[in-house]
C-alpha cells in the first residue's frame, strides 16, 4: 500500500495533470490508451480510503458483496423508477424497503424509499412535514405552494445547533429561509438538551406553529446522538412532524448495545439513513423511512406515458423525486446476504472499538483535551502541550491540519466544539485500528515543535 493518502497536489497541478483526458478531439482513442490515460491522470489524485491513516470522513471501498452487486447494477444498468423499465429492480428495491423497515423494528405500516444522499431525504422529510401542515390548515402544498399558509413567519422547524446543515438548505429550498429555524441548544457532549427544547416548545406555543422537530442520531462533528426517547416522549401532544436525522448513526439500532440510544425511534415519523456510511455500499446509496407508508403518497406525480394513475405494480419513482434512479438496493441487499447480521454487528463494531480505545488510551495524556465522550465512531480533540500559550491553541490546530492535508501521509478534518478548534478523528474502515489512531497521534506531535509561533 502506498504510503500517502492521496497526491498532495494542488488545484492548479490537478488541474494540469487532467488536461489531456479532457481535451476531447473529432477521434476517440481505444481503450487501452484511455485506460493508461485515467492511470496516469486522474488516479495519482484518488483518495486511497482503504488507507488505515484515513481517519477524516465517511468515505471507505465497497466490502466484497457490495462491489459484486454494484458490478451486476452497472452492466445490467437497470432503472428503477417505474415497474416497466425493470420489473426485477423494482421488486428489488421494494422488497428491500420492506425487509429494512422489519430489520430495524419499524412499525408495520411503515415503509422506505431510496434517496440520493442524506441531504436529499431530510429535504424530503420535511417537505412531506409542510405538506402535512398544510393539509392541517385546509390546503394543498402540492398545488398552493407556501403561499397557502396565511402566515408564514408563523412556521417553525425545531433542531439542535449541531443539526446538520443539510436542515438549513432543506428550509432554503423549501421557501421557509433559515429564519424559520428554531435552534436548541446541545449539552455538553453535543446532544439535544431535552430541558432547553421543553422550554423552548413552551415559548413557541404562544406565537409559533411548530411543523417539525428535527434529531440527529450520530452529530456530523461528534457522532453524539440526541436523546430519541425523552425528546418523542415531549413531544407527544406536539402537532408536529418527527425526524430522525440518522444518516451516519441509524444502522447502530442494529446494535443490541445501542438499544437505549434508539428507543421509541419507531415512533418518528420519518428516519433518514446512509447505508454508504457503514455497510461498505457504493455512493449513492440512502433511504428515507417513513413510519406511514401512505405518507409517501403526498410526493406521488402521474402522466400519461410513466406512472399512470391506476397502475397495480410497484413504482418506486411515486415515493420520491428522481425520475431516474440507479439499482442501490442491489449493492445493500448484496453485502447483507452476504455477511448475514453476525457480520453486520461485527463491521459496525470495529470503528466503535477503535475510537473507544482511542480515547480510553489518551484519557490521562498531558497534551491531549478531549472534547467529547464517544457515543459513535467519531472523537474530537486539541493537541495541547504543556506550557503552550493559550491563546494560539485555536491556530495549532489549524497548523496541524494544514500540514497533515498537505502531506497526505494521514488525514483528519477540524471542526468547532464549544468555540474551539478541535481535530476530529472518524472511522468507519475496518482497516483504521486504534493503534494507526495513535500512529497519527504520534505524527502530529511531531509537527508542534514546527509551529511556526507569531
Amino acid at each position: 500500500m502506498t504510503s500517502r493518502i492521496h497526491s498532495g497536489a494542488t488545484p492548479k497541478q490537478i488541474a494540469t495533470d487532467l488536461e489531456p483526458l479532457l481535451a476531447i478531439h473529432e477521434q476517440g482513442i481505444s481503450l487501452e490508451d484511455l485506460k493508461r490515460l485515467v492511470r496516469d491522470c486522474l488516479v495519482p489524485h484518488l483518495v486511497h480510503y482503504e488507507h488505515p491513516g484515513f481517519h477524516s470522513l465517511y468515505n471507505f471501498l465497497p466490502d466484497e458483496g457490495a462491489a459484486f452487486g454494484a458490478k451486476l447494477a452497472l452492466e445490467h444498468n437497470q432503472g428503477v423508477t417505474n415497474w416497466q423499465v425493470s420489473p426485477g429492480g423494482v421488486m428489488l428495491e421494494e422488497l428491500c424497503c420492506q425487509m429494512l423497515c422489519r430489520l430495524f423494528g419499524l412499525n408495520p405500516g411503515a415503509d422506505a424509499t431510496f434517496m440520493y444522499s442524506g441531504t436529499y431525504a431530510n429535504h424530503q422529510a420535511l417537505y412531506l412535514a409542510l405538506h402535512r401542515k398544510a393539509e392541517r390548515c385546509g390546503f394543498s402544498l402540492a398545488e398552493e405552494g407556501i403561499a397557502g399558509f396565511p402566515n408564514l413567519g408563523r412556521l417553525a422547524v425545531v433542531a439542535s445547533e449541531e443539526a446538520h446543515f443539510s436542515i438549513r438548505q432543506t428550509l432554503r429550498m423549501l421557501g421557509l429561509g433559515e429564519r424559520s429555524l428554531v435552534q436548541i441548544p446541545a449539552d455538553e457532549n453535543r446532544r439535544m438538551d431535552v430541558r432547553r427544547l421543553r422550554e423552548t416548545l413552551l415559548h413557541l406555543a404562544e406565537h409559533r406553529d411548530v411543523v417539525a422537530v428535527v434529531m440527529t442520531a450520530g452529530i456530523s462533528s461528534t457522532g453524539s446522538i440526541d436523546p430519541i426517547g425523552p425528546v418523542i416522549d415531549l413531544c407527544e401532544d406536539l402537532d408536529a412532524w418527527i425526524h430522525i436525522d440518522g444518516a451516519y448513526g441509524f444502522a447502530y439500532r442494529l446494535l443490541p448495545e445501542y438499544e437505549d440510544h434508539f428507543s421509541r425511534a419507531e415512533l418518528a415519523d420519518s428516519v433518514t439513513w446512509d447505508p454508504h456510511k457503514q455497510l461498505g455500499v457504493p455512493i449513492p446509496c440512502s433511504v428515507l423511512f417513513c413510519r406511514r407508508r401512505e405518507d409517501f403518497e403526498r410526493m406521488a406525480l402521474y402522466s400519461g406515458y410513466f406512472n399512470r394513475e391506476g397502475e397495480i405494480e410497484p413504482n418506486p419513482g411515486l415515493k420520491s423525486a428522481p425520475s431516474t434512479r440507479p439499482l442501490s438496493a442491489l449493492p445493500l441487499v448484496a453485502t447483507m446476504r452476504h455477511l448475514g447480521l453476525e457480520g453486520i454487528r461485527k463491521r459496525l463494531r470495529i470503528p466503535l472499538e477503535a475510537i473507544r480505545a482511542l480515547a480510553e488510551e489518551l484519557a490521562g495524556e498531558e497534551d491531549i483535551e478531549l472534547l467529547n465522550e464517544p457515543d459513535l465512531g467519531i472523537v474530537c480533540l486539541r493537541i495541547k502541550p504543556p506550557g503552550f500559550p493559550a491563546g494560539n491553541l485555536d491556530a495549532l490546530q489549524q497548523y496541524l491540519y494544514e500540514r497533515t492535508m498537505n502531506e497526505a501521509e494521514r488525514s483528519i478534518s477540524l471542526t468547532e466544539i464549544n468555540g474551539k478548534t478541535a481535530l476530529r478523528f472518524l472511522v468507519v474502515s475496518k482497516t483504521v485500528t486504534a493503534r494507526s489512531l495513535m500512529e497519527t497521534i504520534q505524527y502530529l506531535r511531531r509537527l508542534v515543535p514546527e509551529f511556526p509561533t507569531p
